[in-house]
């Protein structure tokens, strides 16, 4: 009875959240920020809204539902969004590069994913889920809930913006309804020899993806808004001393990383934007900007665009708190103790049942 009072009262205190995510999977950075949510004390999850980015939304659903079930919680519901972004196409962007070269990583379009049909679920490493998506589609859940809870719910947005950008053309209140947004997305100056951004630094995929939607996200009448960069995302990675760590707990979450990670030394994207919401003491420095995409069909379609009071246009835009750099030694501690604690309100995980590896 103590332990069910105590996961009662934990949800009567805690913050709402819907996570809007790309979930390409199992394990890597979309994946693992949602286990940063769901380890979390404190933090009501009232759903997960699906979209295309890494990969197509069909596939990303049922890695979602798979992850679900590892861990013990199929009472969160899961949404399927976006297909494909609002104007952008796969052929227009490849008649593009033509003329203005070549994008090193296009998620579901890029040419190393598995290729199958949009719509086609292949079979999943970590075991296809029994479980199913919710009939009610991303845009309208998300627009019920901020009315159901208005200006209490934080919409965490780790994919590309269609679905965020479809509901505030549903709701024109959409977004002051909502209690903030946070966002991992944008690069301003990365400090990096890393090739997809050395020489396009204003280049990030979430906000490139679909740049009408973010556009329109970033126009929209937020209370909040909290962007986590590529410039303080690349000071992170998933090490092999912190996998071989996560090997050494046994809780599912730390188990489900630990079996599925086959790439360390990832960034660590989408967990940083999460835990950076969870703990903002993570993050040592950020910037005060005015925030947007070019819409401008040229060369930097889809890039970063920033101001300052100083030069900024126009528009008709609000600030935004945009992350720079990270206490990256405090992370690692902060994910590594999340990960190592029972999943708060988990019932029949499955992760146990997984085979060896």
């Amino acid at each position: 009875m103590s332990s069910r009072f105590s996961f009662a009262q934990d949800r009567q205190d805690s913050r709402y959240i819907i996570i809007d995510q790309d979930a390409v999977g199992p394990a890597g950075t979309d994946m693992n920020s949602m286990l940063v949510f769901l380890q979390a004390p404190h933090v009501n999850i009232l759903g997960i809204t699906v979209l295309t980015g890494d990969g197509w939304r069909d596939e990303e659903v049922a890695h979602t539902l798979r992850l679900l079930e590892l861990i013990g919680r199929t009472d969160i519901p899961v949404m399927a969004g976006a297909v494909t972004p609002l104007v952008r196409t796969q052929d227009w962007t490849h008649a593009w590069e033509q003329i203005y070269g070549k994008v090193l990583y296009q998620g579901a379009w890029s040419s190393f994913r598995p290729k199958h049909g949009i719509d086609e679920v292949p079979p999943l490493s970590e075991g296809n889920p029994t479980t199913k998506v919710s009939d009610e589609d991303a845009a309208h859940f998300l627009i019920r809930m901020v009315h159901k809870y208005p200006h209490k719910v934080t919409i965490y947005a780790a994919g590309p913006m269609t679905n965020i950008a479809q509901a505030i053309s549903l709701d024109p209140h959409f977004a002051e309804l909502a209690a903030e947004l946070v966002i991992m997305g944008g690069s301003l100056n990365p400090h990096t020899d890393d090739k997809e951004y050395v020489d396009s630094p204003r280049h990030e995929f979430n906000l490139w993806f679909d740049p009408e939607a973010s556009s329109i996200v970033f126009h929209a009448h937020w209370p909040k808004i909290t962007v986590t960069t590529v410039d303080v995302s690349i000071e992170t990675h998933l090490t092999k001393e912190m996998v071989e760590q996560l090997k050494g707990i046994n809780t599912p979450a730390a188990q489900y990383i630990a079996h599925y990670t086959t790439k360390p030394g990832d960034y660590l994207w989408d967990e940083l934007a999460a835990a950076a919401w969870l703990d903002p003491g993570l993050i040592t420095r950020e910037r005060f900007v005015y925030i947007d995409v070019s819409l401008d069909k040229g060369i930097s379609y889809g890039d970063t665009i920033v101001w300052s009071d100083d030069d900024k246009p126009a528009l008709d835009l609000q600030k935004a708190h945009v992350q720079m750099d990270v206490d990256w030694p405090k992370f690692q501690k902060f994910f590594i103790q999340l990960m190592s604690s029972p999943t708060p309100g988990a019932s029949n995980p499955q992760m146990a049942a997984q085979p060896k590896r």
